[in-house]
């Protein structure tokens, strides 16, 4: 795993602006860019990838403040009032 993560740190600091939230799009730029001849390892480098561009993009979202939060109901608490004994 270590191998994948320095592959795609690499990859993600040379070509920024190269990698989406698109597994099919990643695994074919990471062909393009990068020499894996394994198969399996160019998945695994565009999955990681992937799963980090999502993470890093649903945490943007969150910090915008852009994601609307659910309606929930808070849990009823309880007290001393409403315990049955």
């Amino acid at each position: 795993m270590d191998r994948v993560r320095r592959i795609s740190s690499d990859l993600l600091s040379k070509y920024p602006d190269k990698f989406y939230p698109d597994f099919e799009r990643n695994k074919k730029t990471v062909n393009e860019l990068a020499k894996i001849r394994s198969k399996v390892l160019r998945n695994t480098v565009a999955g990681y990838l992937t799963s980090y561009i999502r993470k890093n993009s649903n945490q943007q979202k969150v910090n915008d403040g852009s994601l609307e939060s659910e309606d929930v109901e808070p849990s009823k608490t309880v007290t001393h009032e409403n315990r049955r004994e």
